[in-house]
């Protein structure tokens, strides 16, 4: 059962960029390195725990028999970069439907600059370029983010050009999916990397026609990589028709589980292994071969049912066509 919290960090700034989105820059009291000092206390990829009291966040108690837990605390992707120092930065969208009785972002979205709130200094996970297809992997990193997922994407891009300003990012590609323009988080810094660094950025937007003038890319995040539109978003990210192939390319994916499982299932007729081992196991996909899709996942919830015997089968078909 959850207990209260010790507070720990202070909010030092929150930029709403809509009603239901927003930054939240979080300064932790004290930051635990697992490196050296001259070491980066995290990796662009990996993710704190953040946390609130109820009652001290402003959320009145349902008298005394209220059976909702004291406090509340969840893993937040980080947005900022190691090298902009101890401050952290997440993005974060209010949960209108949630599924708990005690949602964090219901409490996040009663507290401003100054507060004080949990945050559990040790950075942790895997999503991380080095955990994943190795820092000195030379192939297009194709990032697909689904609303606030673009978080790790960010911290990736950012720390590059933080460790050298000079940097080129021509291998990492960014396809960004929102319901509106509004909606697309760090837009302008994400064109203006694309303009001064070579950043291949695509956004997209889920419902174009309740806005006419938009000019982009139109559907969800995973539709652009349909068979019959992965060509269309190759040419949006200034990449050759064919070149999202796993020799030429590695996918991470950050968002829900439902665009992760529609991305998985899109790029399997191009070959993509995932890297999930139950997932592999029910593909028939040895450990000889080399995982090419990776991703973020906070819950153990599978993102694809492995004991769906149609979709699994189908999918083994069609990475066995592809890899031949």
């Amino acid at each position: 059962m959850a207990k209260q919290l010790e507070y720990n960090a202070t909010l030092v700034e929150r930029i709403d960029l809509e009603p239901a989105l927003s930054i939240f820059k979080v300064r932790p009291d004290q930051i635990t390195r697992k490196g050296g000092p001259d070491e980066p206390w995290f990796v662009p990829g990996q993710y704190l725990t953040i946390g609130l009291n109820r009652v001290e966040s402003g959320e009145a108690a349902e008298g005394e028999d209220d059976p909702r837990p004291p406090s509340v605390r969840r893993p937040m992707s980080i947005a900022s970069a190691p090298e902009e120092g101890e401050t952290v930065e997440f993005y974060i969208r209010y949960v209108g439907q949630p599924e708990s009785d005690l949602p964090l972002t219901h409490l996040l979205w009663k507290i401003q600059p100054g507060a004080r709130m949990y945050c559990r200094a040790v950075a942790t996970g895997k999503f991380t370029v080095r955990d994943t297809i190795g820092d000195d992997d030379p192939r297009v990193k194709l990032c697909v983010a689904a609303g606030t997922g673009l978080a790790p994407f960010i911290s990736i891009a950012r720390s590059r050009i933080l460790r050298d300003p000079k940097a080129r990012l021509d291998d990492i590609a960014i396809i960004h999916g929102a319901s509106y323009s509004m909606s697309l988080g760090y837009k302008d810094e994400l064109e203006r990397l694309a303009q001064e660094h070579g950043l291949r950025y695509a956004p997209t937007i889920s419902r174009p026609k309740e806005e006419p003038e938009w000019t982009g890319l139109g559907g969800r995040v995973e539709a652009l990589l349909e068979p019959d539109r992965i060509e269309e978003t190759e040419a949006a990210l200034g990449l050759s028709a064919g070149e999202l192939r796993p020799d030429k390319a590695a996918v991470l994916i950050c968002g829900l589980n439902g665009t992760i499982a529609q991305t998985i299932i899109n790029l399997s007729s191009r070959g993509f292994v995932p890297d999930n081992r139950k997932l592999r196991r029910a593909l028939g996909i040895g450990d000889e071969r080399k995982a090419s899709v990776f991703w973020e996942q906070y819950d153990s919830t599978p993102v694809i049912d492995t004991n769906d015997t149609a979709l699994i089968e189908r999918l083994r078909a069609q990475l066995q066509a592809a890899l031949g």
